[in-house]
């Protein structure tokens, strides 16, 4: 058995027609045919709340229907494995190049073109999707973001609703230019790259989000080393004369000190506790 079939099995069961699933699951009539006809795969459960509203009112087990789409999506993956599709970004590039700061947006252009979905293109395209989907995660439960899209977009609350399940399923290699349309034009402003670190910076639509801008940054990072404790900080560690009254980032910070050739006393860490709560060793 799969999602479409007891999907269809508990409509008849129950009297029930499509245009009642979709008014229960918030979606289009449409959605909910061409997920029945197997048109479109069942979204990822951890990408939709779908699946909940839908079990709730076709009164079956609850987390029945995600643990059936689950094991569906895996069957799928295995047979696109042998042959991986092919990417859909030329469709789509001239929105994300004119969402591009305008003096950066000829040197993108030129190595889009020169490396055609090239690792440039994949980097900022994945992160404008990431940024997107965020939002559109964070805001699915609300009704007036919700209804503002729709206006924003010329469709109905329904329409818009389904989109959205469709769109933080989708990824990199499956978004469609209608997903992009729908939502990547009015959430992304605009944004930047700077093209000797990767970093980039994305302004968002002020009326569609709070947290208005995003910035991603790689940064060099020494390997993090496991913590061992020196012998002194155990000492000091255990004597509460020394350290009964100290608080717990007084600790951690202590904890964190790291010495190459010495080996601190445990009246070192006293003075370095005391050095911390000294206001003259620091500015305001």
């Amino acid at each position: 058995m799969d999602v479409p079939l007891i999907i269809r099995h508990r409509l008849t069961e129950l009297g029930l027609e499509q245009k009642d699933l979709a008014v229960a699951a918030q979606v289009t009539e449409s959605y909910i045919s061409q997920l029945l006809a197997r048109k479109k795969v069942p979204p990822a459960p951890d990408r939709t709340d779908i699946y909940d509203k839908i079990g709730k009112f076709l009164q079956l087990p609850s987390g029945k229907l995600s643990r059936l789409a689950s094991l569906q999506r895996r069957e799928e993956l295995k047979k696109k494995i042998a042959d991986p599709p092919s990417p859909l970004f030329q469709d789509f590039r001239e929105l994300i190049l004119r969402k591009c700061e305008p003096h950066k947006r000829k040197q993108i252009r030129t190595i889009f073109e020169k490396e055609p979905f090239g690792e440039l293109e994949r980097l900022v395209t994945q992160k404008l999707l990431e940024v997107a989907k965020s939002v559109a995660r964070e805001e699915l439960d609300s009704e007036k973001w919700l209804r503002l899209m729709a206006r924003l977009s010329k469709r109905s609350y329904e329409q818009t609703r389904a989109k959205i399940l469709e769109f933080l399923d989708t990824d990199i290699f499956h978004v469609s230019i209608e997903n992009c349309v729908a939502f990547l034009d009015p959430l992304i402003q605009s944004w930047d790259i700077n093209l000797e670190t990767f970093g980039m910076d994305i302004v968002l639509n002020r009326r569609l989000t709070t947290g208005h801008r995003k910035k991603f940054e790689f940064i060099e990072q020494l390997p993090h080393e496991p913590f061992q404790k020196l012998l002194g900080l155990e000492v000091f560690l255990k004597d509460i004369t020394l350290s009964g009254d100290a608080t717990k980032d007084e600790l951690e910070f202590l904890k964190s000190l790291r010495f190459k050739e010495w080996k601190p006393t445990p009246l070192y860490y006293y003075r370095e506790l005391q050095n911390l709560r000294d206001p003259l060793h620091f500015r305001a």
